[in-house]
């Protein structure tokens, strides 16, 4: 078990990652399209959720993207 909740807190630390930088390519200057960006960092997110619903099931998986998401992303 404890192998499992380093693995959960390891990869909600890229979800916190990838929240903060979808924030900065929204508020922030950018040289490619933010678009692109942000898409490509949804398709990240949904990696991860998939990887988290293996360990602690859907609806904690969700609860973990949309905490992060709901903190990070403004």
């Amino acid at each position: 078990m404890s192998g499992n909740l380093s693995e959960v807190a390891h990869i909600r630390q890229q979800i916190d990652s990838i929240c903060r930088s979808m924030n900065q390519a929204l508020t922030g200057y950018s040289i490619t399209a933010k678009h692109t960006i942000i898409s490509n960092k949804y398709k990240t997110l949904d990696m991860y959720h998939e990887q988290l619903k293996g360990i602690v099931g859907e609806h904690e998986a969700i609860e973990i993207i949309c905490t992060s998401y709901n903190q990070e992303v403004r």
